[in-house]
């Protein structure tokens, strides 16, 4: 049976039927993926840590992403994951090596519809060529069922799902062929099970009371849909959309982790982590986004080009802050039959946010992994609740601390105290290109004026 087309699966309409939520703090999970600092914390995460979150959503095992120009898309635009349907078709296979080759970008392929053995050999061809960044679960078997040993899930059962998930799960940690790939779950199968599965867990726990026994393992990761564009947003009108859309244990418009794996949303629900537990649940998003045009799946919510750009990297720069290792936003490239959530239009050339997403990726570009990160201790005194922050170092001992507003009118003054003199600082901002706007020296502090977008403040080694 054909795997399951990525599309926007719930437009905001179904959204509303359902809570939500999104968030998340420090996470560190045992397949060695990297952990991010929590709100305040002085000690920098890797830039290329942050270059490897970032994510999209493609078509290409569906004909509709020509492969090349895909190819040269993202390493343009600097992004290092790519999410697709799953194949058994040798020539997408390798279509997607040759992407990998190109690009250096690594893939997350959907399985094939209930056949774990067909899915773990096109894992394996993947990850011999170091082109598989992880495997992942059914996509949303609540709009997409999911047959497996004969048996169908439904709106009554699913526990096909749970079955197949958990098949799949032991498949890939049995395969040395497979050895330090993660497992992300199927996507809003916690969230939408009508019976208890015990699909709202990673590793269903002792006395969960769950139709699944416990200690069933399920997955590394817990996988949201948490799109930004929830139920009811005419366009960006309210502050902090991107921000709050990444918190975990907000009951929000977002199909976000406490309605897939705190309490879930389908009927009475399911009760899964509690809030604490959620904030340290190694969790992806394998999708999120919004429309540059009505119609084009955002329920007549459509943003600007520009507004897109600028929300876009906020949502990257979100994510990892509040604790998430990976996002997927959807989609690459625009077309009619997909919609128009994409980076680029149908004709391959770059919109707003294929451009602004180039320049970060740019400014922050760092390709070594080898070195221990240090901490800086800035401040920014009475800071607006709709400015954060994000510190990274390169290996080459330079800071580059990620500031950002996401404020929908008018813009605030801040100052970044730096804690002490840096005889070199730059701002760049992104919208902008990839030469420094500010050129400083000998400074302490830096004055910003901060709106709806990022802005990265590149410091060099101290001088006292």
């Amino acid at each position: 049976m054909a795997t399951p087309e990525i599309r926007t699966m719930r437009t905001p309409s179904r959204l509303a039927a359902r809570h939500l939520a999104a968030l998340c703090l420090v996470l560190s999970c045992a397949t060695g993926t990297a952990s991010f600092a929590a709100e305040d914390q002085p000690v920098a995460i890797k830039a290329g840590d942050f270059l490897n979150s970032i994510g999209v959503c493609t078509h290409i095992s569906q004909g509709e992403d020509d492969p090349a120009k895909t190819a040269k898309a993202l390493a343009y635009i600097g992004i290092r994951g790519i999410r697709d349907d799953g194949t058994n078709n040798p020539k997408t296979l390798q279509s997607f090596l040759d992407v990998h080759q190109t690009s250096g970008a690594r893939m997350v392929l959907l399985p094939r519809n209930g056949d774990v053995a067909g899915s773990l050999a096109m894992y394996e061809q993947l990850a011999s060529a170091g082109a598989l960044l992880a495997t992942e679960g059914p996509n949303e078997p609540n709009n997409f069922r999911v047959t497996y040993q004969g048996k169908k899930s439904s709106p009554k059962t699913s526990m096909p799902v749970a079955l197949f998930q958990k098949d799949l799960y032991s498949a890939v940690k049995a395969d040395p062929k497979l050895a330090g790939i993660p497992v992300f779950h199927t996507s809003e199968a916690g969230g939408s099970q009508p019976d208890n599965c015990g699909l709202q867990f990673l590793t269903i726990p002792n006395g969960a009371g769950t139709l699944m026994p416990d200690g069933t393992k399920f997955a590394d990761y817990a996988n949201t849909h948490n799109y930004v564009c929830g139920h009811g947003l005419k366009g960006i009108t309210q502050d902090n959309i991107a921000w709050d859309a990444e918190d975990p244990t907000l009951n929000g418009t977002w199909d976000g982790l406490w309605v897939e794996y705190g309490h879930t949303w389908w009927g009475k629900g399911f009760n899964g982590y509690t809030k604490p537990e959620l904030e340290k649940l190694p969790r992806v998003t394998t999708e999120t986004g919004w429309s540059t045009r009505v119609g084009g799946g955002g329920n007549g919510n459509a943003l600007s080009e520009e507004q897109q750009g600028k929300l876009f990297m906020n949502l990257y720069l979100d994510a990892v802050k509040r604790g998430w290792s990976y996002t997927f936003i959807y989609m690459l490239h625009d077309s009619p039959g997909q919609g128009y959530w994409g980076m680029v239009h149908p004709d391959y050339t770059y919109k707003a946010s294929g451009k602004y997403l180039h320049n970060l990726t740019t400014i922050l570009a760092d390709k070594s992994a080898v070195f221990t990160v240090g901490s800086m201790h800035y401040t920014i005194p009475s800071q607006p609740a709709t400015v954060h922050d994000l510190l990274m170092q390169k290996s080459d001992g330079a800071f580059e601390l990620a500031v950002w507003g996401e404020q929908v009118k008018g813009a605030n003054d801040v100052v970044v105290n730096l804690g002490t003199k840096y005889p070199s600082v730059k701002v760049y901002d992104p919208t902008l290109g990839t030469d420094a706007v500010q050129d400083l020296s000998n400074v302490r502090s830096v004055p910003l004026k901060l709106s709806d977008h990022a802005l990265i403040i590149a410091i060099r080694s101290k001088t006292d």
